[in-house]
């Protein structure tokens, strides 16, 4: 079976995009098992996430929004959103002819509307309302292995757990392993490792759900700036420096981050079986 698919990146955050119409199943088929199988950078194509894209005016009409995505993440897990990735769908959508300079987007945490900055062939940078954060513990005792750790824990349309660090000389990566799974977050957490550079900007490491190290990531990147902008760490807007470069994220009543997204490739996975 041949399953269509359109690459791209948001800040070096991977995803394939397939139209859902365009997917196998979901009857009959196990679209986690593929996501795995796509997602995999040896096997597979390689990406951080699988996108299934509707555009809604033709496959469901929806006067709130232009297209609707499902996203799992490489582990086969489903998330209810990606910041990054709904900037690739907004791309997406945009190369297809489904929307223009202002896109809604109907997610797994609601509809999110992103305003096209700029584009240049492939490359795009758009502003996204993310919506309104919530701070559910802007400071919580985290027990680990190596002992108590400070953390903030939020919502941004995904769970997040913020960790103000110094500086990232330790493993940050064995940490946010076991963090995710972490019993105190019973359907895991994303996590950011956060480093304040300067009083507009941070330095960020993340390690999400169901994908583990990502060179950038959108909600994460939310989370960050909103954890730090509560403990009068930065002042907004916050430059998020991320491995892949950086994010810059807005916090008022809700949190508005600007950022790339690039279509890179377009081809076909062949499954087997």
């Amino acid at each position: 079976m041949r399953i269509p698919f359109t690459k791209a990146h948001g800040a070096k955050n991977d995803f394939l995009l397939t139209w859902e119409r365009e997917a196998p199943g979901p009857g009959g088929f196990d679209r986690s098992a593929i996501a795995r199988a796509i997602c995999d950078r040896r096997t597979g194509v390689g990406a951080d996430g699988w996108l299934l894209v509707s555009a809604t005016a033709e496959d469901a009409p929806d006067s709130e929004a232009d297209g609707a995505i499902q996203l799992y993440n490489s582990d086969g897990s489903v998330a209810e959103i990606s910041g990054n990735g709904t900037r690739c769908a907004a791309a997406f959508l945009i190369t297809h002819g489904r929307a223009a300079g202002t896109v809604r987007i109907r997610t797994g945490a609601g509809v999110k509307t992103l305003r096209l900055l700029k584009r240049d062939g492939p490359e795009f940078e758009f502003e996204m309302d993310m919506g309104r954060p919530e701070i559910r513990a802007e400071r919580f005792p985290l027990p680990l292995s190596s002992g108590p750790r400070d953390v903030a824990l939020l919502w941004v349309g995904n769970p997040q757990c913020a960790v103000p660090v110094a500086d990232f000389n330790f493993d940050w990566r064995a940490m946010g392993a076991e963090i995710e799974r972490h019993p105190h977050f019973p359907n895991r957490t994303n996590v950011s490792f956060v480093m304040p550079v300067d009083e507009r900007s941070v330095g960020v490491r993340f390690w999400e759900r169901g994908a583990g190290e990502t060179m950038s990531s959108g909600t994460g990147s939310a989370g960050a700036a909103v954890m730090a902008v509560a403990r009068g760490l930065v002042k907004s807007p916050v430059r998020v420096l991320t491995p892949a470069g950086p994010l810059d994220v807005r916090v008022e009543t809700n949190i508005y981050l600007t950022g790339p997204a690039e279509v890179v490739a377009e081809g076909e996975f062949l499954l087997g079986g």
